[in-house]
């Protein structure tokens, strides 16, 4: 196969592509990338439920620590206001956990970047090899139109006026059927034309779901980032309330970690497998869904010498044809114009039109080339093999980060602010102290009733 100029799998990819994978019944499933086998869907299926035990487990660990945390610690001593030893060292590994938090955020953001700007990659080459293919159909519309109109026009009339020189009317016959002949074969050349499958259509769709994807990370980073500030605001202030709520949304963006971690490790998985040998998969997936022929698409998607160019032997006979056309019109030039005036306007007329048709032809031949194509092809693998599965290995690692942090926050949260002094609260406040601001008011009452 022809591998797309610039691109190489990256080690990540060969990486990847050879772990193991399995189906629900845990039978091993090829790497091959088919995502319309059942099979292949189970086994990416099955890396997202891995994520889902993960998250089981650490939600399993949490409870039994604070079930443990709660119910099994001995009782203080009565009078004791001292905190208990050790509460030092949790509030400061928590604060470590939350730290190491925001550096899984910045991590995400730089992968949240990488990844939008693979797929901004893929959806401009494809924008590109739209441009290309439209622009090969609008030429051969454009000279078939040209040489349409100097039949029915510029030749028709000539015949008329060389009507008296049968040599003269056979000559210009020919250019007719010369030209006739170069429209038929430049039909043949727009074999994007009708093709229900439309490249700005799906850098369209991917561009609408990746816009939505970046969005949904931006706030699910900006989550967490809110979450570790303000804990660590209130382990700072010694809160309750604040460190409490942060608990409960610290669960929840633990929960939201695990899943994201999942749908990650997923699509980088069947990345890697599309990315290891990408050709004969988006051959197959082409030839379905645009009906063109096998020699059309090798010669586009592999372009080495190996594969010939469907389209030379239709280029070469459009090319003879114009010459000869070309030389029909000198000679008639050189044999009617002396003899018939009135033949000189439409000559001419034929001259410019098969001029520009040539220039046309030139620029049609190097679009038609593989070389075009091919690279937007390479351009697209860059981006989708290299910058989006590169982003998704880092959003894999903030997943794992944010992951490990929430949970260790998570237990040491509870003892954290079960530390914190009693004075914080409002409702800790001893009403029989005689110093306290509600016996002084209470006290300041009574005095004006009394008086």
């Amino acid at each position: 196969m022809g591998t797309p100029p610039g691109y190489r799998p990256s080690a990540w990819v060969h990486l990847l592509h050879q772990l193991p994978r399995a189906d629900f019944q845990l039978r091993p499933v090829p790497s091959g990338f088919a995502p319309q086998e059942q099979e292949y869907q189970q086994a990416l299926l099955l890396v997202v439920a891995l994520a889902g035990l993960g998250l089981g487990l650490s939600l399993i660990f949490i409870a039994v620590y604070l079930i443990r945390f709660c119910c099994c610690r001995p009782p203080e001593p009565p009078g004791a206001k001292s905190p208990p030893p050790g509460g030092g060292c949790v509030t400061w590994s928590c604060i470590a956990a939350l730290l190491v938090g925001c550096t899984g955020i910045g991590i995400g953001f730089y992968g949240n970047s990488e990844t939008s700007d693979g797929v901004s990659q893929l959806s401009s080459a494809l924008r590109h090899a739209n441009h290309t293919l439209t622009a090969i159909d609008h030429l051969v519309l454009e000279m078939v139109e040209r040489l349409d109109e100097a039949v029915r026009t510029e030749l028709t009339t000539l015949e008329e006026v060389l009507t008296q020189r049968t040599e003269l009317v056979a000559a210009t016959r020919g250019a007719r059927r010369q030209a006739e002949a170069v429209a038929q074969q430049l039909q043949g050349l727009a074999f994007w034309q009708g093709v229900p499958l439309s490249p700005v259509q799906v850098a369209e769709d991917v561009s609408f779901v990746e816009e939505y994807r970046w969005l949904a990370y931006v706030l699910l980073l900006l989550l967490e980032l809110l979450v570790c500030l303000f804990t660590l605001l209130g382990l700072a202030k010694q809160s309750r309330w604040l460190v409490i709520v942060m608990t409960v949304m610290s669960l929840l963006v633990l929960v939201l970690s695990w899943g994201s971690m999942g749908l990650e490790a997923a699509t980088a998985v069947g990345l890697s497998d599309f990315c290891s040998s990408p050709d004969t998969y988006i051959l197959n997936l082409t030839r379905e869904e645009t009906g063109l022929g096998s020699d059309i698409l090798n010669y586009y998607f592999l372009c080495n010498q190996a594969v010939s160019n469907p389209f030379q032997q239709r280029l070469t006979l459009s090319q003879r044809a114009l010459a000869n056309i070309h030389s029909q019109l000198q000679g008639l030039e050189r044999e009617a114009v002396p003899q018939f005036p009135s033949a000189q306007k439409p000559l001419l007329s034929l001259e410019e039109t098969l001029n520009v048709t040539e220039g046309n032809f030139h620029q049609l031949v190097a679009l038609l080339h593989c070389r075009g194509l091919h690279k937007d092809y390479g351009a697209a693998l860059r981006g989708l093999c290299e910058d989006a599965l590169e982003g998704l290995l880092y959003l894999l690692l903030f997943s794992l980060l944010s992951a490990g942090a929430l949970a260790t926050a998570l237990c040491s949260l509870p003892r954290a602010w079960a530390l914190f002094p009693p004075s914080d609260d409002y409702d800790d406040t001893d009403d029989d102290d005689p110093t306290s601001p509600w016996q002084e008011s209470k006290r300041f009452v009574q005095w004006q009733s009394s008086i």
